[in-house]
């Protein structure tokens, strides 16, 4: 999707031309990147393709060597800690201290946040309501599962109202009960108006969740858009021919007509046509999958 077709004034992300090396190594490569106020962004890459670099550099944890950042209209080089009032971050590894409850690691990041005392208890206890924490409140944060970890990271993050929240591949290590639990409530933050960037290894994940998506490799943003404008460049249907050995090959095709045509004329294996997703859309244009 071209960028200059979305109105700057409808951004809470703008990022342009951002660089970011390690010695000769390019992380990221002269990226420009718009994000809508009120989507749910997602970000998809192989290993190592930048994405983790990419959020760490918008959300002021890593500098970068060119380029420019505006998060809700503030220049994050020349006014930081305005910047950072409007985002919470949770990064990968829960920096929640685990020896703390849930309530003392809330209460010490409104106070790292400057929030007025007198503010805190009554914020805390709307999100507690709103999020159902209750229970878990006095719970130290190393007895909990790691669901609830990261639901406990993601709350301490919002203490301050945050217009915009990072999370870097929120759902890595969770089972699918505990993944789904967290789609909700990053689906609940979303509704009430909390833009949301995040990474993921998990295409259905993205698919699911995200309003638009990117997919970076080699440290350059090879598409954009949303989930059904991105498996549409790689044609609207798929033929997959499997033979006997288990090995798949793909097709992909404008029209249903045309891949059905294609797939009656296959003579051994097994033939499938489909319409295209988003894996079909990644595979064919980093060449790799998720993991690798």
């Amino acid at each position: 999707m071209n960028l200059k077709s979305i109105d700057e004034n409808d951004c809470i992300i703008v990022a342009r031309n951002i660089l970011k090396k390690y010695d000769e190594t390019v992380a990221v490569d002269g990226i420009d990147l718009d994000v809508r106020r009120g989507e749910i962004f997602g970000f998809l890459g192989p290993n190592g393709a930048g994405k983790t670099t990419t959020i760490r550099i918008l959300s002021t944890l890593t500098d970068f060597n060119e380029g420019s950042v505006l998060v809700d209209g503030h220049d994050i080089l020349k006014e930081p800690n305005e910047a950072k009032t409007k985002m919470g971050i949770i990064q990968q590894h829960i920096s929640l201290d685990k020896d703390l409850t849930v309530w003392e690691n809330m209460y010490h990041r409104a106070l790292m946040q400057q929030m007025p005392k007198a503010q805190i208890e009554t914020r805390m206890k709307e999100l507690v309501d709103y999020f159902s924490m209750g229970e878990y409140m006095d719970r130290k944060i190393d007895s909990l599962s790691g669901g609830w970890k990261k639901r406990a990271a993601i709350v301490s993050a919002m203490i301050h109202s945050p217009k915009v929240i990072f999370l870097d591949e929120p759902t890595v290590g969770l089972d699918i009960k505990a993944r789904r639990l967290l789609w909700d409530l990053i689906r609940l933050l979303n509704k009430d108006g909390t833009t949301i960037f995040l990474t993921t290894h998990y295409i259905e994940e993205a698919q699911i969740l995200c309003d638009r998506v990117g997919i970076i490799d080699n440290g350059k943003i090879v598409a954009l858009g949303t989930p059904q404008e991105l498996a549409s460049e790689i044609g609207e249907y798929a033929v997959v021919v499997t033979d006997v050995n288990g090995k798949s090959e793909y097709k992909y095709f404008e029209d249903r007509k045309s891949a059905s045509e294609y797939g009656s004329g296959i003579e051994t294996g097994e033939v499938l046509v489909r319409k295209t997703n988003l894996e079909d859309c990644f595979v064919e244009l980093t060449g790799r999958t998720v993991e690798s």
